[in-house]
């Protein structure tokens, strides 16, 4: 997946290529959580399209809920798509921030002893 301590460290034009793919990817996982959460909102809470979208956008980005839920489905729902974007927010963070966490480990040739 990356390159190895031993060999040399990607040229400048690669890397960008490498963190564009790895942003491209965790996209996709917001994008998909994103509507998993639309779609929720706007058939189990009864939202309009908007306020969905709206309200799902809020709860994945850490915000909180926007509208009120009445009903036990509903609220029984937002409970469980807030911890379910707690782990997509983190793991998207962590699919970004990984080409570049191991190109500083590689520029100071970090190994398993913990020597430099």
């Amino acid at each position: 997946m990356f390159e190895h301590k031993r060999q040399k460290i990607l040229p400048i034009h690669r890397f960008i290529r490498r963190l564009a793919a790895w942003f491209s990817l965790a996209s996709m996982i917001v994008a998909f959580a994103l509507g998993i959460g639309t779609m929720g909102y706007h058939h189990i809470a009864g939202l309009n399209w908007v306020d969905a979208l709206y309200n799902a956008a809020m709860i994945l980005t850490g915000m909180g809920p926007v509208n009120e839920m009445t009903t036990t489905h509903a609220k029984l729902f937002s409970a469980a798509y807030a911890l379910f974007s707690g782990v997509v927010f983190l793991s998207a963070m962590g699919i970004v921030l990984s080409p570049i966490f191991h190109r500083i480990m590689h520029k100071i040739h970090f190994d398993d002893t913990g020597s430099v």
